[in-house]
């Protein structure tokens, strides 16, 4: 299986090459107006994602993510909701290097065998980083008024994080 998966881009890459050299395509020409078109799709963008990281980094350091955790520990206690990955519910919509950083510390300080730990696996995997991929695609095709579609989202998210619980729970205990 690893030798086939090791040759799927490779393989793809010259069915890719070969189909446009049977349609007599410039495929130089094509590749470098494809390049061009990510970058300016790049420089569209950035200043979404700067403002992005930037709003995670004050949500953080200002230690709003502390003490919004000890308000609310008390309501999660019941669900079986470990207090400990709140932090991770918050981060996970905002950025996916954040919550993974996040998640690591959360298997270096439980375990990765722990219900803790496993929930939190199964939280990272069930979410998106909501904020990150609507900044992405609203902004670069323009889109300024994004209530209805941030809601949306962000029930998504709500959804996928109750359902980890719950199949953590199902399959794990806890």
């Amino acid at each position: 299986m690893a030798a086939f998966s090791q040759w799927i881009l490779p393989s793809f890459v010259a069915l890719s090459v070969a189909l446009a050299l049977t349609r007599r395509l410039d495929i130089f020409r094509l590749f470098i107006e494809g390049a061009e078109e990510g970058l300016r799709l790049v420089v569209q963008i950035f200043p979404y994602i700067l403002g992005m990281y930037v709003a995670i980094g004050i949500f953080q350091a200002g230690g709003a993510l502390s003490l919004l955790t000890q308000v609310l520990s008390p309501l999660l206690v019941p669900l079986h909701f470990p207090p400990e990955l709140l932090p991770l519910a918050i981060i996970r919509p905002l950025s996916g290097a954040a919550a993974l950083g996040y998640l690591v510390q959360v298997l270096e300080r439980f375990g990765p065998d722990s219900f803790t730990g496993r929930l939190a696996s199964v939280m990272q995997g069930s979410s998106e980083t909501t904020f990150y991929v609507l900044s992405i695609y609203l902004g670069s095709v323009g889109i300024r008024r994004a209530g209805a579609a941030l809601f949306f989202c962000l029930l998504g998210d709500t959804a996928g994080l109750l359902s980890a619980l719950w199949v953590s729970r199902w399959v794990w205990g806890g």
